[in-house]
């Protein structure tokens, strides 16, 4: 027996389309008057939302940078050049994909720290983190791949880097690494994939996106309180109150954006790019893009002599340090997905626990800190930096958290989202 919506707009064509396909009720129903969300949102709740429209700017000019680039290593660089000068907008279109890539990661990972800050990983809202961080996974193999394809020198340099890490995992390593290139070097057959993989993983990302959002709407979004909506006095319709937010929201990131776009567009690059892939000329200082410096630091933070690595190691007899640098740099992201594990607070938001907000804080300086690591020469000071920045990491998550989280007592929060609004009101 089949059902149909019984709903009725004012439209005689959205009623016809809406009766043999209930799509306006659904969009109602997820994102309209009929969505209940918590009143008390701020402003940091609008990345979820800036981040999906970025993702929608990506794929759009992706699709259209591909269809005037050339996969090859002969005519890869050239191509990229042609775009930019012979193109009708290319260097526009160029200009917004690259960016728009910086743009995408500094909204996933203020998205993420906020998470981390109100405790939106708790529960009932397990499996929703968890999807971000796969999406940050997705995220990061797309845009690596991305980076290979102007096939400049930091391109090359940094595919060549990457891909021999693979090299360190015992038996199957050097397999793996003949597997990514599809040979026994970076080459054309190289780019191909990663020009075929780059392509494909955005939509990937557009499937694990939308069922973050299915996994969204079962329980609703947190807030700043991190308490459960226990009536309708808790919620507002999504529209028009949190469209008309998200919308001032966007207009000034965009202001933002276009400002890179227009005014500084390689702000976020390196100039050896702009050096054609020569496989005899090592570039002096190899580094990938800001998004991943951290996660380099990590990797470089594993030296022979570091004492992580000789405690966990056996002093070396387990792995070598290059095995455990490229176990370490996984870890630092698979780690966040037991973080709904790992924090055992009753209490979510940080509001009122300020013993784990003041070692959030050191988690946030500490990241900062790691991305300057991984941005400078192995060398010197920046060595023992980057291993104690990589300790105190590790350290944060795997002690730090489940010991605040147990210990502290945290503050009790408000009944509910209406006294809390209504107490801030008052006051």
């Amino acid at each position: 027996m089949s059902s149909h919506s019984t709903r009725q707009f004012k439209s005689p064509l959205v009623n016809w389309i809406e009766y043999r396909l209930p799509v306006f009720s659904f969009l109602d129903n997820s994102l309209g008057t009929n969505y209940p969300t918590p009143k008390n949102l701020n402003y940091w709740w609008n990345f979820g939302s800036l981040a999906g429209i970025i993702l929608g700017v990506m794929l759009v000019t992706g699709i259209v940078l591909a269809m005037h680039y050339t996969a090859h290593v002969d005519m890869a660089f050239d191509s990229v050049e042609r775009i930019m000068r012979d193109v009708n907008y290319g260097w526009l279109i160029r200009y917004i994909h690259v960016n728009g890539g910086s743009m995408f990661f500094i909204v996933v990972y203020i998205h993420m720290f906020r998470g981390l800050y109100y405790g939106s990983y708790q529960a009932p809202r397990e499996i929703l983190w968890m999807i971000g961080v796969f999406i940050l996974l997705a995220m990061m193999a797309t845009a690596f791949m991305g980076y290979v394809l102007p096939w400049g020198q930091m391109s090359f340099w940094g595919a060549t880097v990457i891909t021999n890490l693979f090299s360190a995992i015992p038996i199957v390593g050097d397999s793996i690494v003949t597997l990514l290139w599809g040979g026994f070097s970076v080459d054309n057959p190289t780019l191909n994939r990663f020009f075929s993989l780059h392509y494909l993983l955005p939509f990937v990302i557009v499937g694990l996106v939308i069922v973050h959002i299915w996994a969204l709407h079962v329980h609703g979004s947190n807030n700043p309180i991190g308490i459960e909506t226990k009536s309708d006095q808790d919620t507002i319709g999504f529209h028009p109150y949190y469209t008309v937010k998200d919308l001032f929201g966007l207009g000034v990131f965009f202001i933002f954006f276009a400002f890179f776009v227009f005014y500084a567009p390689n702000f976020f690059g390196e100039p050896d790019n702009y050096i054609e892939a020569n496989p005899l000329v090592t570039p002096p200082h190899i580094v990938p893009e800001w998004y991943f410096l951290p996660f380099y630091a990590i990797l470089r933070a594993f030296t022979a002599d570091f004492f992580v690595f000789q405690i966990f190691s056996l002093g070396g007899l387990i792995m070598s340090a290059k095995l455990m640098g490229v176990l370490a740099m996984f870890a630092s992201i698979l780690l966040l997905l037991f973080m709904p594990w790992l924090d055992g607070s009753k209490v979510k938001s940080s509001r009122f626990r300020p013993i784990y907000a003041m070692f959030f804080w050191l988690f946030f300086i500490d990241c900062l800190v790691l991305g300057v690591v991984g941005g400078k020469p192995a060398e010197g000071v920046w060595i023992y930096i980057g291993q104690f920045t990589t300790t105190y990491y590790f350290a944060h998550l795997v002690i730090i958290i489940p010991l605040v989280s147990r210990l502290e007592r945290p503050k009790a929060p408000p009944e509910s989202i209406s006294a809390a609004v209504t107490a801030k009101a008052q006051g």
